[in-house]
Formats: structure tokens, C-alpha cells, sequence
């Protein structure tokens, strides 16, 4: 039986969004989510007036103090505290469209485990990335679809949604130790997109529309943060290996080209049941 058959036709969703320092770029982004079962901005110790803004923008937003640092950690604490059906990773600097959650929920109810934004499918695009970024990202996917069998067109973009039952499966950094753990910085994507695939999950990628961030400067530097991706990438391989767990032969991907959230298979993972995997694990 396939675990995504007793999953709700109407989610309740969770929108996590990590902040370290973005205030002013809050005050816009939250007053523009879709109204949703549950928002958890998680903050990353921030300086400015983080939490009073989310006090005053979105009452009903719940206020979580990361337990560590980095984005990764702020994405765990957020998941751990998720109480809906559906989890979407929603930056705060404002280069997340909101009116594309609509599009990775139809992704999930559509059949998959996991929704990957791409930057570079037909109807995707980017208004902020950087020649070399863009070229760091390219690279990187090669190397991912090379070690995993996968055809991810966008690895290192942030902008995903996952429903929660396969938290478990995934096995992410807890928040609870205060020493910092492999995964707490911004490889938390990769990680994700790794085990995912590792695991056989069955992903879909929506295109999606990168915009500029509104205020403020990135946290996220290129070369340090790309070395952690690619080190993160031979890590999981070789975790995966070590784990005796061949890489699934089907591992490509399932894309959603059209807006109106429509599937175009192109040859999806085999899906793995969770009541399997909890007895692999």
C-alpha cells in the first residue's frame, strides 16, 4: 500500500520561514502568505526587531527561537514545531513568490512525497542569482544527478515542499544538542534533496520565479557554502553506500510544467511505502 493513499485531499499546511535579521523584508512577506493552517517564522538570534514585527504583522504566527545557528537549524526547529499535513520552506528576504505555494501543494496532492521549486524548468526564472552562483548550482546539480540518478535541473534553490509523514524517513539534524551539527547551515537543502533521493521518494519539481530580495544583504556565501553543498553531496553518497542501500535505478524526476499544476511524468521514482521504511531504517 502506498503511504500517499491515506494522506488528506485538502492539507492543512504549515509555511516555515527561517529570519535571521529580516524585519523590514518581514513586514512585506508575511501580510502576503495565503491563509494557511499554521506560519512559523524561526528566528536565527536576530538583532533587529524580528520578533516584534511578526507580533504586529501576524499575530497568529508562532515565534520559535532556533536552538543553534544557521539556516539549517532554523528549518529543523520549524519542522520539529509543524503541525500541518504539508511543510513548505519559505525564505524571508522576499525572492519567495507566495501565490506559488497553490503550485507545490497541487505537486503534493498530485502524488509526491516531495516538491522541488526549480529556477530553470519551462515557466521558472530567477531575478536575483549571480552568473557565478548560477554556474556553482549547475555544477553541482551534475555531480548530484551523476552520484544519485537523479534528473534535479535546480539542486541548490530553497523554495520546497514536502508533506510531513516523511520527516521520519529523512533522518534531519535534531534541534535538541547545543554543539552544532553537519546540516545546520545552508547544505540543509542538499541533505534534503539527497535523502530524498536516496530513499526512492517520489519528487516532483514545480517551476518557479526566483524574485530580488527586498532589503537587506544575503547570509549565504558562495564559496563556503558551495564547498559545504559539494561536501554534503560526497557525504550523503557515501552514506548511502555505507548503509548498504543500493541508489534506486528509477531515480528521476516527476516535473510540473504547467501553472495550473497539471503533472507531466517524466519517469517517477518508484514510491517507497513509510511503514517499509520505518522497518529498513
Amino acid at each position: 500500500m502506498q503511504h500517499h493513499a491515506r494522506r488528506p485531499d485538502q492539507p492543512t499546511i504549515t509555511i516555515v520561514v527561517p529570519a535571521r535579521n529580516e524585519a523590514r523584508n518581514l513586514e512585506v512577506v508575511l501580510p502576503a502568505l495565503p491563509a494557511v493552517h499554521e506560519v512559523i517564522v524561526v528566528d536565527g538570534w536576530s538583532s533587529d526587531d524580528t520578533e516584534a514585527v511578526v507580533r504586529r504583522t501576524m499575530p497568529r504566527a508562532r515565534f520559535v527561537q532556533q536552538t543553534r545557528r544557521g539556516k539549517g537549524n532554523a528549518l529543523a526547529c520549524g519542522f520539529e514545531a509543524a503541525t500541518g499535513d504539508v511543510i513548505v520552506m519559505f525564505d524571508a528576504d522576499g525572492s519567495a513568490n507566495p501565490e506559488e505555494i497553490h503550485d507545490y501543494v497541487e505537486a503534493l496532492r498530485s502524488g509526491a512525497d516531495f516538491a522541488k521549486g526549480s529556477r530553470v524548468i519551462g515557466g521558472g526564472g530567477s531575478d536575483d542569482i549571480t552568473w557565478l552562483r548560477d554556474t556553482g548550482n549547475r555544477a553541482l546539480t551534475a555531480v548530484t544527478n551523476l552520484l544519485f540518478r537523479t534528473r534535479y535541473t535546480d539542486l541548490c534553490y530553497g523554495y520546497n515542499a514536502f508533506w510531513r509523514d516523511v520527516l521520519p524517513v529523512l533522518s534531519l539534524p535534531s534541534s535538541a544538542p547545543p554543539e552544532a551539527q553537519w546540516g545546520d547551515g545552508f547544505e540543509i537543502e542538499t541533505v534534503i534533496n539527497c535523502r530524498v533521493a536516496a530513499r526512492g521518494l517520489q519528487i516532483h519539481e514545480v517551476p518557479s520565479v526566483e524574485l530580488e530580495r527586498l532589503h537587506g544583504t544575503t547570509n549565504l556565501n558562495t564559496f563556503r557554502d558551495g564547498f559545504r553543498v559539494l561536501r554534503t553531496i560526497a557525504s550523503e553518497r557515501f552514506r548511502n553506500h555505507a548503509a548498504h542501500r543500493p541508489v534506486p535505478s528509477a531515480g528521476v524526476i516527476s516535473t510540473i510544467s504547467e501553472p495550473d499544476g497539471d503533472a507531466e511524468v517524466v519517469s517517477p521514482f518508484e514510491p517507497a511505502t513509510l511503514e517499509h521504511e520505518r522497518r529498513s531504517a
